[in-house]
Parts: C-alpha cells; structure tokens; sequence
C-alpha cells in the first residue's frame, strides 16, 4: 500500500519529499506525476514505505501539516479505479446516424 500526498507545491522534488517521509521511517519509492502535456507536477505524489506502521505514522505526523506554503492531504491511497475506454461510440457523429 502506498500513501497519497496531497496539495503539494509545484517546487516539490522526489528528494525533498523523499527526505520527509524519511523521518518516518524507510522510503521504498516516491512518485510524482507530470501533466503529459505540459510536463508540469500535478500537485500531488504517493509515498510508499517499508511497512504499515510507517506509513501509519507518517500519515498522523504530516496529515495537515505545513510545508513549502501549503498544507498537505495525506492518507492512504486508494486502489486506482478502471475508468474504461474512452472515446467510444459515435455519440456526436450525426453523420453516422444520418447515413442509416
């Protein structure tokens, strides 16, 4: 399981998140998203530990908390949901519609 960080700065690096997950406990790996477009952070990342209580208490300790300007969501992070496909069907083609 990993943990979401939430309502981060656009400054933020994996190192200086890294470094205060770290005061918890051992940091397995950190991840911060980028827009595909702009390749701009998306203002938040997942932190995953080495074990439950890790992240148990980071989450208590930094759930709130302050830092660069901005105070964090964190919690555990849910199971990514499956969105689908996208784009499917002819739902704006009034042409298609019109051929039949």
């Amino acid at each position: 399981m990993s943990v979401y960080v939430g309502n981060l700065s656009y400054e933020v690096t994996e190192e200086t998140l890294n470094a205060v997950f770290a005061e918890y406990g051992s940091v397995k790996r950190v991840q911060l998203p980028t827009d595909r477009e702009t390749g701009r952070l998306r203002g938040f990342g997942f932190v995953e530990m080495g074990t439950d209580a890790e992240e148990t208490a980071a989450i208590d300790a930094l759930d709130g908390a302050e830092w660069m300007g901005r105070d964090l969501k964190v919690n555990k992070a849910k199971p990514r949901e499956d969105r689908g496909s996208f784009g499917g069907g002819n739902r704006g083609n009034t042409n298609f519609r019109n051929r039949y």
